[in-house]
């Protein structure tokens, strides 16, 4: 299996990765901002090789860490929307490029959006379209905080931006929707997106103009679109194919645990069997669904205590603990320590 199969899949980072064409998108807009990137790389271990490669990527809790640090040394908080503004169809690899040579705008992002998988994976769930509504909807890692409202800002934006790009229009949004709260940046939110922004909603979506939705696009070639969703296919297919029952059980599991893990029946109706095919396909790989769902609480409990200021009774609710207690009580088995205790080990390995 290739090192491009092995980082997609879902256990190796719990919470999500991202291509490195993301990162330089990043660093593009800190430098712009006056940061000297070459100590960001050199902060974060990012080598001219891992830059430049196409197949590379890193763990969204790392992304996350570099945006907080770029953000620190401008003082722009909203770096995001200075990513959005820089970034470029290619930015998102193939899926940007068979994008752009969509026949209508419409088209064009739901191509980028549905082979997202190409360049990010987010535990909490994969980018939606619903087209009867031209609603296009990001699911970020939560709990919100300072670590992460850019990430939030960057997709919506670089979305915005495509759209702008194929379509040579800067009007082309009808509404935008931030599940975070208020930051005090609603004015400059409005001016970038020149729609109307709610933030605290129930989703962090744009919703497009129907006019820029049916409009076409400036690099419209049918026959390149259909030799690129061509590579888009032969690429996901090439990203899935290393994927076990058990990977893609755990792929489903992560963004259910709320409150409550998910059952089997669940799991299975989503895999599109039936709960007994499901338990004979994972039998068959040495493992069950039990087995699966305590690894995969115990390796995101784990990224959560390293990765974020998550709170415990945050953790145990987005790990379907019924209480912190429970989590507590788990969390000494796996690792024979307090989470607490992990925290501060990782703080001060940190250091």
């Amino acid at each position: 299996m290739d090192p491009y199969n092995r980082q997609s899949l879902p256990d190796q980072n719990p919470l999500g990765d991202i291509s490195v064409l993301y990162v330089s998108v990043l660093l593009r807009a800190a430098e712009a901002e006056g940061v000297n990137v070459e100590d960001l790389t050199r902060q974060f271990q990012l080598s001219k090789q891992t830059l430049t490669s196409s197949a590379a990527r890193i763990s969204i809790p790392r992304f996350m860490r570099l945006g907080h640090a770029a953000i620190q040394a401008c003082g722009n908080s909203a770096l995001g929307l200075r990513m959005g503004a820089l970034s470029r169809p290619v930015d998102a690899g193939i899926a940007g490029l068979a994008g752009e040579s969509a026949s209508t705008a419409g088209a064009a992002i739901q191509t980028l959006i549905r082979y997202s998988l190409l360049t990010s994976r987010n535990s909490r769930g994969t980018p939606q379209t619903e087209s009867d509504k031209r609603k296009l909807q990001f699911y970020s890692i939560r709990p919100y905080n300072s670590f992460n409202y850019f990430v939030v800002d960057s997709v919506l934006s670089a979305w915005t931006q495509f759209l702008r790009t194929v379509t040579g229009q800067w009007d082309v949004l009808e509404r935008v929707t931030i599940e975070y709260p208020s930051i005090g940046q609603d004015e400059m939110f409005e001016a970038w997106f020149r729609c109307p922004v709610q933030f605290g909603a129930a989703t962090n979506s744009v919703t497009v103009r129907q006019d820029a939705w049916n409009q076409g696009t400036l690099q419209a070639q049918q026959a390149m679109h259909e030799k690129l969703i061509q590579l888009c296919e032969a690429e996901m297919q090439e990203i899935q194919r290393g994927w076990t029952t058990g990977d893609r059980v755990r792929s489903l599991l992560t963004p259910l645990f709320r409150g409550e893990p998910p059952s089997l029946e669940t799991i299975a109706s989503k895999l599109g069997v039936t709960p007994w095919t499901l338990q004979r396909q994972l039998s068959s790989e040495n493992t069950g669904f039990r087995e699966l769902m305590d690894d995969t609480r115990k390796h995101l409990a784990r990224d959560y205590i390293r990765e974020t200021q998550t709170s415990l009774s945050e953790i145990a609710w987005l790990l379907g603990f019924s209480n912190p207690a429970a989590l507590h009580k788990a969390y000494r088995r796996w690792f024979e320590l307090s989470p607490g205790e992990h925290r501060k080990q990782f703080r001060r390995m940190m250091e």
